[in-house]
């Protein structure tokens, strides 16, 4: 089972939202080492015509177990010079997969040949490096500080050659940044600055050289932290619960099922002859909205809002994916 299995559906033992009073349970403190995390800033942008050049070069190489899968390669040549186009591969490949690929190739390794045709660059990390680092404290704004520094994004980058053989390469884009963060006062522990960055290429241009120019969208966020120790209420530990293995339970839906049949014959629409054609009546009669029977309202119906399985029965839980069940009536 896992945490949210619905075959270990207790709220008490589960992370997850708390129901009711949220001190009920607390009955310790605990001393923590954790980042705390001062002050933190988002920027996203779009850079253009921004100029790369590519280094650690490798061919990506197909490895055993996707040699099965076909990419048509068009290529389109006049003379001794080819434009070639190849379909992306379905699953990225990184860097490191392309070296070992390489590494283990048992046929002699190609060279890249002719001009580079751009395919894709995205990052290759969400861990930035901080550099020309610089803190100016404002004396008209205590706790904040001018902040300016230069974040290096790394980027794994695909092209083709003109023989249609797909390469990888490296390379890092630098976002100047010139920002105000609140800067906690000195310590014997020091702040920090640390970068959380994510980019992806819109487009490229091969230049020459090993170069290209590139439109790539880069997100970059800043934290000031520092490793300290905290003290924290808790609930105690953990009750980690057996994993649970992979079936498919197809006998749930059928368990879950009442043991006998319920009568729906309650809310039927009979024609009457004294409240007219057409009128809901009960089975001991009495039209609803005017007789004085009282309705004989069917048994409960419970739909899950995930997955659709409907069952009889008031479950609040539902049987085949542990989502929350909705009443019908």
């Amino acid at each position: 089972m896992s945490f949210y299995s619905y075959k270990n559906a207790n709220s008490n033992t589960c992370p997850g939202v708390v129901s009711g009073n949220i001190l009920s349970g607390l009955n310790q403190r605990v001393c923590v080492q954790v980042k705390n995390i001062y002050d933190s800033c988002m920027q996203q942008e779009q850079l253009d015509d921004k100029r790369i050049v590519i280094e650690n070069i490798v061919p990506v190489l197909p490895t055993p177990d996707c040699q099965a899968a076909t990419r048509p390669c068009v290529c389109d040549c006049e003379g001794n010079r080819c434009d070639c186009a190849c379909p992306p591969a379905s699953i990225p490949i990184t860097h490191d997969e392309a070296v070992q690929n390489a590494e283990n190739s048992p046929d002699p390794l190609p060279r890249p040949y002719g001009a580079w045709t751009f395919e894709s660059c995205r990052s290759s990390t969400t861990a930035g490096r901080i550099s020309n680092l610089s803190v100016e404290r404002m004396t008209d704004r205590p706790q904040f500080a001018r902040v300016r520094c230069t974040v290096d994004v790394p980027l794994d980058v695909l092209f083709l050659d003109q023989r249609c053989q797909e390469w990888m390469g490296q390379t890092v884009v630098k976002v100047d940044k010139d920002i105000l963060l609140c800067i906690p006062d000195d310590s014997i522990i020091p702040f920090t600055l640390e970068s959380l960055v994510s980019a992806i290429c819109v487009s490229g241009t091969y230049i020459g050289n090993c170069s290209f120019d590139i439109t790539v969208c880069v997100t970059v966020v800043l934290k000031v932290l520092a490793e300290v120790d905290i003290l924290i209420p808790t609930y105690g530990f953990c009750q980690v619960p057996p994993c649970e293995e992979f079936a498919e339970n197809v006998c749930d839906e059928f368990f879950s099922l009442p043991l006998f049949p319920q009568s729906s014959c309650a809310l039927e629409t009979v024609g009457d002859a004294t409240a007219g054609s057409g009128t809901t009546t009960s089975a001991t009669g009495g039209c609803y909205s005017c007789g004085p029977a009282t309705p004989v309202r069917p048994a409960r119906v419970s739909q899950c809002s995930n997955c659709g399985t409907t069952c009889a029965g008031g479950s609040t839980l539902c049987p085949r994916c542990g989502a929350t069940m909705t009443n019908l009536n």
